[in-house]
């Protein structure tokens, strides 16, 4: 199964349906994905199921529906076990950014965390889970897929957050310190810790 945030609201993509009471049902072969997009934008649907029969086809029919966007992000470590927030349209998120082309994915996540920080000397520890949203930009709905790394740098400088693309703070936050700052981020940045057993 997989979780695909619209507005931080869960569209579950499933093979199986089960019996619940507080969703909505579709059919992932033939419904309008853009009406059930602008109604969980609208609040009119807080989560939604759209089903599959086939588990490995489920993300490939997705896409045939809505435009893709790949993006990669970094979950950095310093040598102190501080994790780097930023602070950007008044939430907490981690730093990430939309591949270009002729990039390998790892390439594009450690220059989007060196472009949106300041930190550098970062080196990739391992390959985290994909998350998944769907945005709007210029009138069109497109899913968003990024791919996360761990990350660890010796970096001592001070972070400085990317002007134009409006962060406004970057940080280290402490382990317990975390789960105040995830009380205001995104659910997928959420998802993301619970995955990672970090809170």
């Amino acid at each position: 199964m997989y979780k695909v945030f619209v507005n931080d609201k869960p569209l579950f993509l499933t093979n199986q349906v089960v019996k619940e009471t507080d969703f909505q049902l579709f059919l992932l072969e033939s419904v309008d994905i853009k009406q059930i997009i602008v109604k969980m934008f609208q609040n009119k649907i807080n989560k939604a199921f759209l089903y599959h029969p086939d588990e490995k086809e489920i993300l490939t029919k997705l896409k045939e529906k809505i435009p893709v966007v790949k993006a990669g992000g970094g979950f950095v470590y310093n040598k102190n076990g501080e994790i780097l927030f930023i602070f950007r349209n008044g939430k907490w998120d981690l730093p990430k950014g939309g591949i270009e082309k002729g990039e390998l994915i790892e390439e594009t996540a450690i220059r989007e965390v060196e472009e949106e920080t300041g930190v550098t000397g970062l080196k990739i520890t391992q390959k985290l889970q994909k998350t998944y949203h769907i945005f709007k930009r210029n009138g069109k709905y497109k899913l968003k897929i990024t791919h996360w790394f761990e990350m660890k740098t010796d970096f001592e400088g001070e972070p400085k957050g990317q002007e134009d693309e409006g962060i406004e703070k970057v940080v280290w936050l402490k382990p317990e310190e975390i789960k105040e700052a995830l009380s205001n981020s995104y659910e997928n940045i959420k998802l993301l810790f619970q995955e990672e057993n970090v809170i």
